[in-house]
């Protein structure tokens, strides 16, 4: 009888089932991802940021470790992410900040349309302009009326030079002529503290910061600088209606990973960012801290973040922002 060796059979075998090895091996993600912000815990984009993350954790099987690398204006953490390797294990967690830095900055590390490939956008929400309730004024125009009395007397926060709510202020005082002087801190959270302490008169805060306050009276809002009112605080006018003409400024928060990641590792997050954004419970989370879920595809991310590189460039000249 004759002895037939199982060797080529296992060979056979082992070359047939290798092709699925190497797929479980390389299927995304094979381990945590690291999501970095530029900004400190507690600031308005950090709290709809780690809600993201858990959910995209959750969705795809593996921890997304939220990690806060606040410091220059949040660019430090967009250029840890742009010379990361791009294997989609190091995504960067950013807000309209880094389509205003890309014209606001004289030199930045990173440039945000070559090295860094946008996976989605998440939320939306406009800032709200608080101050302190001892400033005697009720409204936008008591309080340009009371900067263009007493120019830069008045001391005006935000969570770090040429961020989101620091071109908020520019903005505003560009359109009104209220001269007030900027203080940039390295985050929301204390700048938030400082107005309620009575250190700051103004700050244009995020919604997720400011709300809070607002409802408890520690602060007092005066406008919103979206095209719409807010949902969270509908009784706040946007700064159109308070007397601002062709004021909106929205806050936008997406997600991005290094720009050579891989198409299919990019397409699995920006599926997964979708359903994330469209999920009951998170929608509720974010209309508890006055944000509104906002999905926007990796490819219209990318349409979108061109778009608001060109209106802010625009604008950043005009009001003459520069900022080292």
């Amino acid at each position: 009888m004759a002895v037939v060796s199982a060797l080529p059979l296992l060979w056979g075998a082992a070359l047939l089932a290798a092709p699925f090895f190497a797929h479980a091996q390389s299927a995304y993600p094979a381990k945590s991802v690291r999501m970095i912000i530029g900004f400190p815990a507690g600031s308005s984009s950090d709290v709809v940021g780690r809600i993201v993350a858990q959910k995209l954790g959750d969705a795809m099987g593996q921890t997304v470790v939220f990690e806060n690398r606040p410091g220059a204006g949040a660019n430090f953490a967009a250029e840890v992410v742009a010379k990361s390797p791009p294997d989609g294990y190091t995504t960067l967690y950013a807000n309209t900040g880094i389509a205003v830095a890309h014209s606001a900055y004289q030199k930045l590390g990173y440039d945000v349309l070559r090295d860094l490939a946008p996976v989605g956008q998440a939320a939306a929400g406009p800032h709200i302009l608080i101050v302190n309730p001892s400033l005697p004024v009720k409204s936008i125009k008591d309080l340009i009326a009371l900067a263009k009395a007493k120019p830069r007397e008045m001391n005006v926060a935000s969570s770090g030079a040429g961020n989101s709510d620091h071109f908020a202020y520019e903005l505003f005082r560009s359109m009104t002529g209220a001269e007030m002087t900027h203080v940039a801190y390295k985050g929301g959270g204390q700048a938030t503290v400082d107005v309620i302490s009575g250190q700051m008169a103004a700050y244009f805060s995020g919604m997720a910061q400011g709300l809070p306050h607002i409802r408890t009276g520690r602060v007092r809002a005066l406008a919103v600088t979206g095209g719409k009112r807010a949902p969270s605080a509908p009784e706040v006018p946007t700064m159109i209606e308070a007397g601002v003409p062709g004021y909106e400024h929205v806050l936008w928060n997406a997600v991005f990973v290094p720009a050579a990641t891989p198409k299919d590792v990019i397409a699995r997050l920006d599926a997964e960012l979708v359903k994330v954004v469209g999920q009951p419970d998170v929608r509720d989370k974010f209309a508890a801290i006055g944000v509104e879920p906002q999905a926007r595809p990796a490819a219209q991310m990318a349409a979108y973040l061109k778009s608001e590189i060109d209106k802010y460039g625009k604008i950043v000249r005009a009001i003459g922002l520069q900022i080292e």
